[in-house]
């Protein structure tokens, strides 16, 4: 992205706001920050800098004065489109080992990443000074090759 002069980040506000653009909705900085997962005092500081840039236009939300809206400006578009087809591009590359975008393989691969990042993470969250990682039910304890600790 920085050949377009984006952060990863800035990307995603961009390449969001350019889908949503092509529905017809003008998004608020709040359902901004909720579509990308991105906290919405980062998104409004984002949305500034795009904005500065010239590629992003923040107007009030005539239902909610408090609320902003956001869109793409034309170069802001043009910006968005390019750096989707370089996205595009390195997804392409980096799934041909697996057939490409649309292999069942690539599918199968989608498919278990999302059952991945849908998981809960019970127990692995401790992060205190006395906690000690442990391995889950079932599961050998030690170190892979080396005897079991007494």
């Amino acid at each position: 992205m920085a050949p377009l002069g984006l952060t990863h980040a800035q990307y995603s506000l961009v390449a969001s706001l350019y889908g949503m653009h092509r529905t017809g909705t003008r998004p608020s900085q709040r359902q901004l920050a909720d579509h990308t997962g991105l906290e919405p005092l980062y998104v409004s500081k984002l949305a500034r800098a795009l904005e500065s840039a010239g590629l992003v236009e923040r107007a009030r939300d005539p239902a909610d004065p408090r609320a902003m809206q956001l869109s793409l400006t034309a170069e802001g578009r043009e910006v968005a489109r390019r750096a989707v087809v370089v996205v595009q591009g390195l997804l392409e590359q980096l799934l041909e080992p697996l057939g490409g975008l649309g292999d069942d393989r690539t599918k199968a691969l989608t498919r278990d990443l999302r059952l991945l990042l849908a998981a809960p993470l019970e127990g692995l969250t401790d992060t205190s000074p006395d906690s000690t990682p442990r391995a889950p039910q079932g599961a050998p304890s030690g170190r892979a090759g080396s005897p079991p600790q007494r």
